[in-house]
C-alpha cells in the first residue's frame, strides 16, 4: 500500500515536471525567435543607412530610383519584422508568465508530496509495528492452542485472503454474505463450539446486542 501511494505521488510529480520542462522549452524557443528578429531588423537598418549614403552619391536618375526603391523595400521589410517582433515578444511574455506560475505550482506540489510521503512513511511504520505486535501475540497464543486448530485457522485464512474469522448477522455470513441454515445460526449464537460457514468455510461468531 505504501509503495503504491508513493508511486502514485511520484508519477504526479513527474507529469508536473514534464509540463514545466515543456514551458521552459517554449520560452527558450520564443527567446531565440525574438533574438533572430532583432538581428534581422538591425541588418536591414544597416542596409537602409548604406542605401541612403549611396543616394547622396548617385549621378543618374536611374541609380537614384534604384537605391530609393531599395530603401523603400527595406523599410517595408523592417516594418513587417517589427510587427512580428511585437507579437513574438507578447507571446514570449505570456509563456514566461505561465512558466513562472507553473514553477510556483510545481514547488507547492513538491512540498505537498514530500509532506504526504512523510505521512505515508509514518503510517507504514505504525502499520508495520502493529503487524509485528499482532504476529507476536498470535505466536504466543498459538503456542497454547491445539495444533489442529491452528492448522485449520491457517488453512481458512489462506483460502480467504487472510480473513478467517467473521461475524454472522441475521443468518448471513459477513465474509461471503451468504445465508446460513437457521439451526447453524442458533449454534453460532450459543458459542459453545467453532462453527464454519458452509459456503466460505470461515469461522463464525455472533455479537450479542
Amino acid at each position: 500500500k505504501f509503495e503504491k501511494e508513493k508511486n502514485k505521488l511520484g508519477l504526479k510529480l513527474k507529469q508536473f515536471a514534464a509540463a514545466l520542462e515543456k514551458n521552459k522549452e517554449e520560452f527558450s524557443k520564443a527567446t531565440i525567435v525574438c533574438r533572430d528578429l532583432e538581428k534581422e531588423i538591425q541588418t536591414i537598418d544597416d542596409r537602409i543607412i548604406k542605401s541612403n549614403e549611396k543616394l547622396r552619391m548617385v549621378k543618374t536618375n536611374k541609380e537614384y530610383q534604384l537605391f530609393l526603391r531599395e530603401v523603400d523595400d527595406n523599410k517595408k521589410r523592417k516594418d513587417a519584422l517589427e510587427t512580428e517582433l511585437i507579437e513574438r515578444l507578447d507571446e514570449k511574455e505570456k509563456i514566461e508568465a505561465i512558466a513562472q506560475e507553473t514553477e510556483k505550482e510545481f514547488q507547492l506540489l513538491e512540498a505537498q508530496i514530500d509532506s504526504e510521503q512523510k505521512e505515508i512513511e509514518k503510517k507504514s511504520i505504525e502499520d508495520r509495528e502493529m503487524l509485528e505486535e499482532y504476529l507476536e501475540r498470535q505466536d504466543r497464543i498459538g503456542k497454547t492452542l491445539d495444533p489442529s486448530l491452528i492448522n485449520r485457522f491457517n488453512k481458512i485464512s489462506k483460502m480467504n485472503q487472510g480473513l478467517a474469522v467473521v461475524n454472522v448477522k441475521n443468518e448471513v455470513c459477513m465474509g461471503c454474505f451468504m445465508n446460513i441454515p437457521p439451526q447453524l445460526y442458533i449454534e453460532v449464537q450459543r458459542g459453545k463450539s467453532l462453527i464454519s460457514c458452509p459456503q466460505c468455510s470461515r469461522i463464525l461468531y455472533h455479537i450479542k446486542k
